[in-house]
Parts: structure tokens; sequence; C-alpha cells
């Protein structure tokens, strides 16, 4: 794509913002619920045993209903991660980490935001990190009651322990 004049295009401004309602089902209201309260759950397949975090209802694999509900540890293992150097948030100067957090005892990870690690240069997969959570009197039912991951300062976790989820 050119513009008028001939030349590369080296970028539009193309501001977008998207509003949706989402009605959570049973096990993510109750997932939901928890965060509220300053806990994860999970809910454990019967057939296969997988532990999904946030839960949805039902086993992907098994196509089973998923009832056993399951705390889950505020700490976990980066098995991927990123570093973001573009803007997308107007609290957190990039750059940033963002990253694929397996938590103990979860068999799916979740993505979200690693801080207190200079520049975000020094994470490395198998990092041990843990949940900072909002002040209690600020939960809420959103995972933005979780501020962010910090690292435990525990050893790396061992890549056997986590590669098949990555």
């Amino acid at each position: 794509m050119s513009d008028p004049v001939g030349g590369p295009v080296g970028g539009i401004g193309a501001p977008i913002r998207l509003e949706y309602d989402y009605t959570p089902g049973e096990a993510t209201s109750r997932y939901l619920r928890s965060i509220a309260e300053g806990r994860i759950v999970g809910q454990r397949c019967p057939s296969c045993k997988k532990v999904y975090v946030p839960p949805r209802g039902s086993c992907p694999t098994c196509a089973v209903p998923t009832t056993d509900e399951v705390e889950l540890s505020h700490k976990g293992t980066v098995t991927t991660f990123c570093v973001v150097n573009l803007s997308f948030y107007q609290d957190i100067e990039p750059p940033y980490v963002c990253a694929s957090i397996l938590l103990d005892g979860a068999d799916i990870a979740l993505f979200h935001l690693i801080q207190e690690v200079p520049e975000g240069r020094e994470v490395t997969m198998g990092m041990r990190v843990e949940a900072v959570w909002v002040e209690p009197e600020e939960l809420r039912p959103t995972l933005e009651s979780i501020k962010y991951f910090r690292p435990t300062g525990e050893p790396d976790a061992p890549y056997d322990s986590y590669k098949e989820h990555l």
C-alpha cells in the first residue's frame, strides 16, 4: 500500500474501542467470586484429572462436566513470556513482560503481567513467580484483582516439570 504521492505507508492512526457484555456460566462465576475473595480456583476433570483454570464447567478433552473444584496456589512457573516494547496500557511503561504462568496444581497456564523484574530482561522460562494482589478492599470479581506476578526468588523449575504446558 502506498500513500497518494507514491511512497510507502508508514502507519495509520485508527483509534478503536470495543465494548461487550460477557455472561459467565456457573463455573466462571464461582471462579470470579473466588478472585474477589483473594483465592484462585480451578476445576478437575473426573476422567483425565487435568485441572483447568479458569474453569469452564467441562473438560475440552473428555467432554465431561468438571464439578470437582480445586483451590490453587498463588505461586506458579513461567512457561513462556514476551517482552512488550509498545505502549498498550497507560498505567504501564514499556518495556514490560507478559507471561503464561502455570499455577502450582493447574494444568493450564494463565496469561498475566510480570513485574518487579528490571526491564523484563531477567525473566526466564521456568522462573517461579507469585501473585501480587490489590488491597483487600479493592478486590473485585475480575482478574485485575491480581495486579501482577513477581519473582519468588526460588530456583527456576526444571524444564521437564512444565514442558507439556508450553
